[in-house]
């Protein structure tokens, strides 16, 4: 999130990806509100005009009030429908330009058109590539491809689960999906990512402790299950 203040009662905010939105949302804007970091203090009951922007997207503006100064940061109340908000903001998304399936002629030539790029050209892509461009390039067994894939900001939840059952997922990959609180908070990307068998074990260990029990059971019986993972798995279901 980048905040900047535009005037004597205003101030533009800049949410970087669609994930971060989502996250906003699950977080404050579903009820109305918003926490913007900001050296910048006003008292409770200020009125301000908010500029909300999304990277690639829309953007709206809306009457906001100060709830609260707190230390490096202002909580403020924002006026209208929360829904409104978030659909003002995915307008225009890039994303939307994906919706429109390609025909197989343009999906062979896309496909022959990654087939040529090099490595690094791929890497470089992936960041900005769109979603069909992308369900190509999850394939791929460069786990640098994958990474880079990671950073595109217009991932779905769904894209995530790909890489994360990937056998070619990395350290570094499986590490910035843990990181990322939007992926890390939904369960199918966290089952993904512990039933891979290239998830370092501190990680699956992280993960299991998250997990339902239902699920934890499942990964006590899984037969390609690593013996110490299994075994933390018994001791959770055992109460240990």
């Amino acid at each position: 999130m980048r905040v900047e203040r535009t005037g004597e009662a205003a101030f533009a905010v800049e949410l970087e990806s669609e994930a971060e939105l989502e996250e906003q949302e699950r977080a404050h804007l579903s009820v109305g509100g918003l926490l913007i970091r900001t050296p910048e203090s006003l008292p409770p009951r200020t009125a301000i005009e908010l500029r909300l922007l999304l990277a690639g997207g829309g953007e709206v503006t809306v009457a906001a009030q100060v709830v609260a100064a707190l230390p490096g940061a202002l909580a403020l109340h924002l006026e209208g429908e929360p829904a409104a908000i978030g659909t003002a903001l995915r307008a225009g998304l890039g994303a939307r330009e994906d919706e429109v399936e390609p025909d197989e002629q343009q999906r062979t030539t896309l496909w022959e058109r990654l087939r040529n790029l090099t490595p690094p050209q791929k890497i470089l892509l992936a960041p900005k590539a769109d979603r069909v461009t992308r369900a190509l390039l999850v394939q791929e067994s460069d786990p640098q491809v994958l990474f880079a894939l990671l950073k595109n900001p217009r991932l779905s939840i769904d894209e995530v689960v790909r890489v994360a059952k990937s056998s070619f997922l990395s350290f570094q990959a499986a590490e910035l999906i843990l990181k990322t609180s939007p992926w890390f908070s939904n369960l199918d990307v966290r089952v993904a990512l512990i039933h891979n068998p290239k998830l370092p074990l501190p990680f699956a260990l992280r993960i299991l402790q998250t997990l339902p029990d239902h699920e934890v059971r499942a990964i006590a019986k899984g037969a390609a299950t690593s013996m110490a993972l299994k075994q933390a798995a018994l001791k959770r279901i055992h109460g240990g």
